[in-house]
């Protein structure tokens, strides 16, 4: 949702901050975070609404640094609000509501480590303003992190997700290599371990071109460091299942700076990708610009979604599913009987293919096993049939490749003719 209001307030100066920190502050330490957080929900959650001047005068010793709404107006349906707190840590309120009806409260903590804030602890509380939940950031060393998900106390312990592990050990026997792109991938999982391309060293390949290092682990914190989404290792399950004999190239995509797909691209062919698996999308044709650009002339066949919108891209794109290339392949979801898929995009020039991806059968991130449904499905699935395609014919060229897969797809008998370009492949395990 677009940022329409932020207001952003300097320090008050010119006074004792032991003067302003209510009694029981002075002596907390600080790891006790979970004081702060109990200490905000408790004095700022039953207010009917919340505006930064009062989320400071609440919590006394404060400072106001930021407000923000989404969207502007007498209606947001979120509001966030930054404070500073008397040793220069930091909590961010947040409260979402609907008709300002209060539906969650979340409070964070933000440590101040002298390179500035890095967070550390989460509460979430309910429309009663009672903290169900809570999220704690842990480190390893210097680089293997950890989410603990925490009990209501904000500090039993529930469970634990790992936010990023070293690779592990294994054997690369070869075969055809897919580049991944996506929010990463739980490379750690026995699925994966001797599913990796890996150099003459043994050591896997695959970067993170959102964090800019050389583990990307499954996780798009887009929507917030403590509540990461995992998409991709899902998606590389359905690749893995498919196409046993080939190998992954995790690559974690670039959401701060989508200038950096077009650098991606060239490391993924440099490293022996002729498929790219690209279960993602948006509506700005701008940030997928350097991606497209890249592409132009290369030997490899990119596998993209149509997204999962419910509406035509012919008229309402969606990129990088919309543009034009040759060396795409645009696919989106069918169910078993080639009948587009609820929510699932269409377009008669912009997407080639459909097929069933309704209900696969998929392994998450903690190695549990599932079902998904949706066009990211898709990718997958036709992915695996173009990795076995080459695996038979390495001659192959991408423009026969592209050809090889589009010749078996045939009109759905239960779909009118303008869904898609080329039409739908009811099995693509059936080569």
């Amino acid at each position: 949702m677009r940022r329409l209001t932020k207001l952003v307030f300097g320090l008050h100066l010119g006074f004792s901050l032991v003067a302003l920190m209510p009694p029981d502050a002075r002596s907390v330490e600080p790891e006790d975070e979970a004081q702060w957080l109990r200490l905000a929900v408790d004095r700022i959650c039953p207010l009917p609404g919340l505006s930064g001047l009062e989320a400071q005068d609440a919590i006394p010793g404060s400072w106001l640094l930021e407000e923000t709404r989404y969207p502007d107006g007498d209606n947001p349906l979120r509001i966030v609000v930054r404070l500073m707190l008397p040793r220069a840590d930091e909590i961010v309120i947040e409260r979402r509501q609907f008709n300002g009806r209060l539906r969650q409260f979340r409070v964070s903590y933000a440590v101040h480590d002298g390179d500035g804030t890095r967070p550390s602890r989460l509460a979430i509380a309910d429309g009663g303003c009672a903290i169900r939940s809570g999220r704690a950031l842990r480190a390893e060393g210097e680089i293997w992190r950890y989410l603990d998900q925490l009990d209501s106390d904000l500090a039993t312990l529930r469970w634990t997700e790992t936010l990023q592990a070293p690779w592990p050990n294994g054997q690369d026997d070869g075969g055809v290599r897919i580049a991944h792109v996506d929010s990463g991938l739980a490379y750690d999982l026995p699925l994966f371990r001797n599913r990796l391309a890996r150099d003459s060293g043994g050591n896997p390949l695959g970067y993170d071109f959102w964090d800019l290092d050389p583990w990307p682990y499954d996780g798009d914190v887009s929507r917030g460091t403590f509540l990461p989404i995992r998409h991709g290792t899902a998606v590389a399950s359905v690749l893995a299942t498919e196409a046993p004999d080939a190998r992954l190239i995790p690559y974690r995509y670039p959401r701060p700076d989508m200038s950096r797909m077009g650098e991606l691209v060239t490391r993924a062919v440099n490293s022996g990708a002729r498929i790219l698996a690209l279960p993602l999308g948006s509506r700005d044709p701008e940030e997928w610009r350097a991606f497209e650009k890249a592409l132009r002339g290369l030997d490899i066949l990119a596998i993209v979604s149509a997204g999962n919108d419910g509406r035509d891209i012919d008229e309402d794109p969606v990129f990088p599913a919309a543009f034009p290339n040759e060396n795409i392949i645009t696919v989106t979801s069918a169910d078993s009987f080639g009948r587009l898929a609820s929510g699932s995009n269409w377009g008669a020039i912009s997407v080639d293919i459909m097929l069933p991806a309704e209900n696969l059968g998929i392994v998450d991130f903690r190695g549990a096993s599932g079902t998904a449904s949706g066009s990211s499905y898709a990718v997958p699935r036709l992915a695996a049939l173009a990795a076995r395609i080459l695996a038979r014919s390495p001659e192959l060229t991408i423009a026969e490749l592209r050809a090889r897969i589009l010749a078996r797809a045939t009109p759905s008998p239960f779909e009118r003719e303008d869904v898609v370009s080329v039409g739908w492949i009811p099995d693509p395990l059936s080569d």
